[in-house]
């Protein structure tokens, strides 16, 4: 079966960023590139309540007719909206050097995404939706299908840059052994300076990890970087990323330390929220 490189877009200021991630990503790993644009016709109607029994049988006739007109009004203008979308993505992701087939789905976003689950080896989403204003908050839908999927899930910022530095949050765990392997092996780092960042105390064991980390790296071809730094994880990860101009950001969705909350608690979080750079969020 063949995977896909899956950007979801949708009509908020992340849109150009999802499909120019999407078609970079695309490029780098050969895969196909699919613009996905998930239409909920149910999701976002105000006030919306059941009135028939309130009515009298003609009533409830006219009623029914009335709203069934409306919701297919409403259905053609979610399509028209999203072929619109679509067709600007494609011509985004165009720009960028890669072809796409755009997808119209329907249905609630999560359960949409993960569906494809099977076909995919990487799906991009912006860090929020259409109705979120200020940078620091966070789509609704990400956590909720961060949990769930079993495919690594890149959250990206408003503004497309082509990583060239990228940084793993590296706690030990196997999740995150395999986040190094796959940066080790994976072509869409290649050429990339790799850096790993433990987050704790020099001790031996802490030693031992980071030379695996950077020796794995190594055998991969990358030009590899670590270091091990105390201190408050989420704080430590932001210093580190500004003073190497880290491009991109890999974390474990779940871990066996302090960065075991990722994504039910603060560090995660904190990171989607107040980073600038994209984050790969592995399972």
């Amino acid at each position: 079966m063949t995977e896909h490189v899956f950007a979801a877009i949708d009509d908020s200021r992340f849109a150009q960023s999802v499909s120019e991630y999407g078609a970079w990503a695309s490029l780098a790993l050969k895969a196909p590139l699919s613009l996905l644009h998930v239409i909920d016709n149910h999701s976002g109607v105000p006030g919306e309540q059941d009135l028939s029994g309130n009515l009298s049988l003609g009533s409830q006739d006219q009623l029914m007719e009335t709203l069934s007109s409306f919701d297919e009004r409403r259905a053609q203008e979610n399509r028209k909206l999203s072929k619109a979308l679509l067709e600007q993505a494609g011509a985004w992701a165009k720009a960028q050097g890669a072809q796409a087939n755009a997808r119209q789905l329907n249905g609630t976003f999560v359960e949409t995404l993960l569906e494809l689950e099977s076909k995919t080896r990487l799906l991009v989403l912006g860090k929020q939706g259409a109705t979120h204003s200020r940078l620091e908050e966070l789509g609704e839908h990400i956590e909720a299908l961060v949990r769930r999927i079993h495919r690594p899930v890149l959250i990206v910022p408003p503004t497309f840059t082509p990583p060239r530095r990228v940084l793993i949050a590296f706690d030990g765990s196997q999740t995150a052994r395999k986040g190094v392997e796959m940066l080790a092996r994976s072509p869409l780092f290649s050429g990339a300076e790799c850096h790993v960042l433990i987050v704790g105390a020099a001790t031996g064991e802490h030693t031992s990890e980071l030379a695996w980390a950077l020796e794995t790296l190594t055998a991969g071809e990358h030009q590899a970087k670590g270091a091990i730094r105390a201190g408050d994880i989420d704080q430590t990860l932001e210093s580190y990323m500004a003073e190497h101009a880290i491009d991109l950001l890999v974390m474990g969705a779940f871990g066996h330390s302090r960065l075991k909350h990722l994504l039910m608690g603060s560090t995660t979080t904190k990171m989607l929220r107040r980073a600038n750079t994209p984050v790969l969020v592995l399972r």
